[in-house]
This record gives structure tokens, sequence and C-alpha cells, in this order.
């Protein structure tokens, strides 16, 4: 994608049809297509994936991050949390998940807790060397940073540099030593101030593809799994 036509656009396209909900008095911000996050009872972070073929209390989980389901899984009762780009607002559910081929898993009783406006996904927390590359203003050019922490949909970060909210930026950082650099676009929609001259950022992803979540779900849920201990 061109960059100064990324950076000029404005988000278009329709709100996507919503599923038929068994409940007709819940006016769900709920449709196929919604990115979610699976947790356990317990808070634990499974995957993330897509919800489809809603029907009724039914649907389908398409998992895009990396987890696997032992072979005599059995069915779970987990939390699922979604994220409506339309509306800008989280959405809690519930609901009984069963494994099938291909990452794909099948969900029942789904029923939604609540809708609010806190963040919709697992943040990742971070000490990690980054740059910012701004491609106008007066700190034009890479400048140095700390990432704090990062989602799918955005990230926070630690800098000496003075950036203004509405600024636009490249972000770089290699989340594992082992696994390419991530670069997103992103844009500063709060600043910070913090002592000893440091100013912290919290910015949102723009222009992000299918392939791009999925890359940068990939990056964290690994990080995740080696924070821990598990790789």
């Amino acid at each position: 994608m061109n960059l100064l036509n990324l950076f000029n656009k404005k988000a278009k396209g329709q709100r996507p049809q919503k599923g038929k909900q068994a409940d007709s008095t819940e006016e769900l911000d709920i449709y196929s297509g919604m990115r979610v996050e699976v947790t356990t009872d317990k808070g634990q972070v499974l995957f993330v994936a897509k919800l489809l073929g809603l029907n009724g209390n039914k649907a389908e989980l398409h998992q895009y991050s990396e987890y696997e389901a032992a072979e005599d899984a059995e069915a779970l009762h987990v939390k699922i949390r979604g994220y409506s780009d339309y509306e800008r607002k989280a959405v809690c559910m519930e609901g009984i998940i069963t494994p099938s081929p291909r990452h794909i898993w099948k969900v029942e009783e789904l029923t939604v807790v609540r809708i609010g406006n806190d963040r919709a996904f697992f943040r990742l927390e971070t000490n990690l060397d980054a740059t910012i590359t701004m491609f106008s203003g007066l700190t034009i050019g890479e400048k140095p940073c700390k990432l704090l922490n990062i989602s799918i949909g955005g990230a926070s970060v630690s800098s000496e540099y003075r950036y203004y909210e509405g600024d636009k930026f490249l972000l770089k950082v290699r989340l594992l030593e082992d696994r390419p650099e991530s670069a997103m676009y992103a844009q500063v929609v709060r600043v910070i101030e913090k002592d000893e001259g440091k100013i912290e950022y919290g910015c949102q992803f723009l222009g992000l593809t299918e392939a791009d979540q999925e890359q940068i779900t990939q990056n964290i849920f690994a990080a995740q799994r080696k924070k821990r201990g598990h790789s």
C-alpha cells in the first residue's frame, strides 16, 4: 500500500451483517468476521480467532494464533472477548467450545455477558528496544523508543522525543530474536507525561491487513509463551 495513501485515508466500509441471535431483545454487536480472544474461566489466554457462522447461540471459531489442542480434548467452557471495529466496543461472551480439524472450534451456548468500552484484547507487557520513524514534522526520521506493551490493535511506547496526538509513524520492533522484525503503521491516540522527561504514547495501528493481524498475533502469543517459560 502506498505510504501517503495509507496515512491520508479514512476508514471506509459498511457495517457487517450481524448473525441471527436467539434472543431478539439483545441488540448485540456481534458479526461474522469479528476478531475474538478466547480465555479459560481463570483468565488464561488460549488463542485468538475469527467468529464465523453465527446461528442462534452457535458459531465457529477459526483460530489464527498458535495453539494446539490435545487430541483427546473435551468440551471447554470459555470466555470470548470480541471487538467491534465499527462500534469501537468490546463484547464479552461465554460459551462451550470443542475442537474440530483445521484449527476450527465449534461454539455452543454462546451468550453475551456485557458490552463495554474497555480493551478487547490481551496486551503483552514488554520492555523492548524499538524505533519510531516520522515522515514529516520536527521529529522526522528514525528515533529510538521503548515498546512497553502491544496487542493486535495497538501499542504503548516510551520516548524522550516529543510527538503529538494524531501523529502517524512507522513503529518497528523485534518481538522475538528468532523472528523477523515487525513493522506497523500507527497513530498516537494518547500522550502521558512521565518523570525525567520521558513520555508514554498510546498508539493505534493503522491499515493492518488480515495477514498483518495474524502475524502480529502469532508473535505476541509466541513471546507470551517464552515469557512464561513454555517455549
